[in-house]
């Protein structure tokens, strides 16, 4: 019971911390830094940072074996590396509410990827409820969004979303053995190293462009916000719930984003929310819902639930 409620507070924090990043990126990018270069420091920060606690924390911990190091590769280069640049990339381009809208089909992304590589059976609801959420994806996608900088709209931001929380969705599918497997610590920093790898060459040169001296305390506050919340603590409590939570519930959180997100960018006016988006991500919740919800105890059987999982 302890370590339940304990879950699902670190699941709600996790949920808060990305729903206020929605806003406070828009706030650096792309004025101070591209998306690329926050990505680099976020990356690199949470490198150190886990290194040398994994060290203290678990110091004869190693992930061995030839199957365990490929999926650890897997993992930092779908959930850290891609996972962070396309998620930048695309809230550079589309609006605050956009992305949280479209962030919330990674549940759906879990279950496809849990019937692919778990051989999860998927049900008559779970597929519609595919097609329910793809749809109001889809809308969103397509609609015409606001102009960004440079002038390009918010379409292919909005594309970069919708692959950055497929990316995140199958990280969430491989990464739970690992959690299980060995300490946090350990997966995290050797997830993030590979991260860093694809993160470094990609921000080099965005890192070297700002003018530092020049940036405002509020700036710093913000880079430090997404260093150190965003990063190193989200992904912290988030794969600590692992050991004891199914993707499926760390899936089911992303509900609460887009709704803080909406509460946060309308309030520091970094948004508006309007009837359009209103059905569109109630399509997407309506699919999600449909695709979490484990099979009626008579089914379970014959098919076992899913109990194999965020910028």
């Amino acid at each position: 019971m302890k370590n339940s409620v304990r879950v699902h507070a670190a699941l709600f924090v996790v949920a808060l911390i990305y729903a206020a990043n929605y806003s406070i990126s828009k706030d650096v990018m792309p004025r101070y830094m591209g998306p690329f270069g926050l990505v680099l420091l976020r990356i690199v920060g949470a490198t150190l940072f886990f290194t040398v606690a994994s060290r203290l924390a678990a110091p004869q911990d190693r992930i061995t074996g030839r199957a365990d190091q490929l999926r650890a590769v897997a993992c930092g280069v779908l959930g850290i590396g891609l996972n962070q640049l396309l998620f930048f990339s695309g809230l550079n381009l589309t609006s605050p509410i956009n992305a949280s809208l479209i962030q919330t089909i990674a549940p759906v992304v879990t279950v496809l990827a849990s019937a692919v590589l778990l051989g999860e059976k998927l049900t008559l609801r779970r597929v519609l409820g595919v097609a329910v959420a793809g749809l109001g994806a889809a809308s969103i996608i397509l609609s015409k969004g606001p102009v960004a900088a440079g002038g390009q709209d918010g379409l292919l931001g909005n594309v970069y979303i919708l692959l950055n929380a497929t990316a995140f969705g199958v990280y969430l599918v491989l990464v739970m053995p690992l959690m299980r497997k060995y300490h946090p610590f350990t997966v995290l920093a050797r997830i993030f190293l590979v991260g860093a790898c694809l993160a470094v060459p990609a921000g080099w040169e965005q890192v070297q462009a700002p003018d530092y001296a020049s940036f405002p305390p509020g700036i710093w506050a913000a880079i430090a916000y997404m260093v150190i919340c965003l990063t190193i603590l989200a992904y912290l409590l988030n794969n600590w719930a692992l050991k004891y939570a199914s993707p499926a519930l760390l899936g089911a959180y992303i509900y609460l984003q887009p709704a803080l997100a909406v509460l946060i960018a309308v309030s520091l006016g970094k948004d508006h929310l309007t009837w359009d988006r209103a059905w569109q991500g109630l399509l997407i919740f309506i699919g999600v819902f449909l695709v979490s919800r484990k099979p009626r105890p008579a089914q379970l059987a014959a098919v076992p639930p899913l109990e194999p999982v965020q910028d």
